[in-house]
């Protein structure tokens, strides 16, 4: 069995195929021609039977059977006997009369070319001499009391059922093994054409790589298995390469965000020790590089976070959560900040507001959006939180009046590393990822955020996040 297993794993599938598919087709030729067979032996031999009880028949009232002095019993001399002899010497049939013991008193035909039989009952039976078979057909005699005298008995040659039989035996043995071969062949072919778009599949997949994802198959043809395949297999080639160049430019980002900070390091550093300094440039040079340091924590935080998320590898607490408290909260923490850059923070929060969610990642959601707002706007300005429940959701707005986001802007607002204004975020200690960040968890709590901004109005980030908890929204 493993042999054979093994004789299979090392056919092509075009081969197994057409295996398949003339073994299968084998197998129903030979069912298929043994109930032929079997039919046609039934119905010669029930014609033979019927020709045997009807001469039977016909012989029966030609037979003396002896009187009241139980003599021998013999055939009648009889212009109907006469013409039973005619037709036993075309086909072969013979009519003899036969004692209790099985011997042969009286015949008509070669008769006794038939072996002797002594029946156990009226009937059927088959008799052989040689390679001869015969059928023959017993009929019980009585005499006028009675009593058993003998048996009429008709039989005829098997040997035209025979030949019959083994005709269709030879057209058998020729036509099965042609008809596979041919069948074969076609199935090989078909199978052939039928896998062409597989072997483009396969070579197309040979010639990608992680450098180069643009090839695909640009399957032509009917939308049957194999092109749903192709189609599902381009699919997921422009899936791939989207997900390589996010991954590329995640990289690409990530190193450049570490290199920028780690350069200031190293520059500080180096002046700092290129001659002797005083206490206090000292002090202020390694609090400028508490700063770098921060940043560079802050990065590192975020970029775990991302990468943990995008593993399906971050801890999720789902629990209700007051979030008219937590907001309350977050707003209390952040207004020192804006008061420290002279801007005014408002909040306007709707009491008994909850959602299932985790409260430490929507913690860091809200405190990105508000820090977010903060530093974008500038002295004398105003931020605004407000959440209130609309429907089956809770509608959570952060206002502010700073510059604005181009509208070509607002499409890639979400996108890791992206900055509207790039020198201005690195002064203020961003690296692109904060509404990033927000966007995921969002779409982890199965809500939704959107941007509103115009150019020198201020911009408003708007969050959706359902009442139900994610796994009954699921359900």
């Amino acid at each position: 069995m493993v042999h054979l297993k093994g004789i299979e794993e090392q056919l092509s599938l075009r081969l197994r195929l057409t295996l398949w598919y003339v073994l299968l087709l084998g197998l129903t030729m030979l069912m298929f021609s043994g109930y032929v067979y079997w039919r046609l032996q039934h119905s010669l031999m029930t014609q033979v039977d019927a020709s045997l009880e009807m001469v039977a028949t016909q012989a029966l009232v030609n037979i003396d059977t002896g009187g009241e002095d139980n003599s021998m019993p013999s055939f009648q001399n009889t212009e109907e006997m006469a013409a039973i002899v005619d037709r036993l010497g075309e086909t072969n049939l013979i009519v003899r009369l036969v004692s209790p013991t099985g011997k042969a008193w009286a015949g008509l035909g070669y008769y006794r070319n038939v072996p002797a039989l002594v029946p156990k009952r009226p009937g059927y039976d088959s008799v052989s001499r040689g390679k001869h078979v015969w059928r023959v057909y017993s009929f019980p005699l009585e005499a006028s009391d009675g009593s058993p005298i003998g048996w009429l008995q008709t039989a005829q040659s098997l040997d035209s059922v025979s030949h019959a039989l083994e005709g269709l035996r030879e057209q058998l043995y020729w036509a099965i093994p042609l008809t596979l071969l041919l069948t074969g062949l076609g199935g090989f072919f078909l199978a052939n054409r039928a896998l062409r778009p597989i072997d483009r599949i396969t070579r197309t997949a040979h010639s990608i790589s992680a450098t180069d994802l643009s090839r695909r198959i640009q399957y032509v043809g009917p939308r049957d298995e194999v092109g749903r395949l192709a189609d599902t297999f381009d699919a997921m080639l422009d899936r791939l390469q989207a997900a390589f160049e996010r991954e590329r430019q995640f990289t690409d980002d990530a190193a450049h965000e570490l290199r920028t900070p780690l350069t200031i390091l190293k520059g500080r550093i180096g002046v700092a020790l290129s001659r002797p300094r005083s206490k206090r440039e000292y002090e202020g040079t390694l609090r400028d590089l508490e700063q770098e340091v921060d940043r560079l924590i802050r990065l590192g935080t975020d970029l775990l976070f991302l990468s943990r998320l995008d593993q399906v590898r971050l801890f999720w607490h789902w629990e209700k959560v007051d979030l008219s408290g937590l907001l309350q909260v977050i707003a209390e923490q952040v207004r020192p900040i804006a008061e420290g850059k002279g801007v005014e923070l408002s909040e306007s929060i709707d009491s008994g507001l909850y959602v299932t969610g985790d409260q430490d990642h929507l913690i860091r959601l809200f405190l990105n959006l508000l820090d977010n707002a903060t530093k974008y706007t500038p002295k004398g300005g105003q931020v605004r939180l407000e959440a209130l429940q609309d429907g089956r959701d809770i509608v959570v707005s952060v206002s502010d009046t700073g510059p604005g986001i181009p509208s070509e802007a607002i499409p890639h607002i979400f996108e890791r590393f992206f900055r509207v204004d790039a020198d201005r975020s690195r002064e203020t200690g961003g690296a692109g990822l904060g509404l990033a960040i927000a966007y995921e968890i969002v779409r982890q709590h199965n809500g939704h955020i959107e941007v509103q901004s115009q150019v020198g109005e201020g911009t408003t980030f708007v969050v959706f996040l359902p009442v139900e908890a994610p796994w009954q929204k699921e359900g």
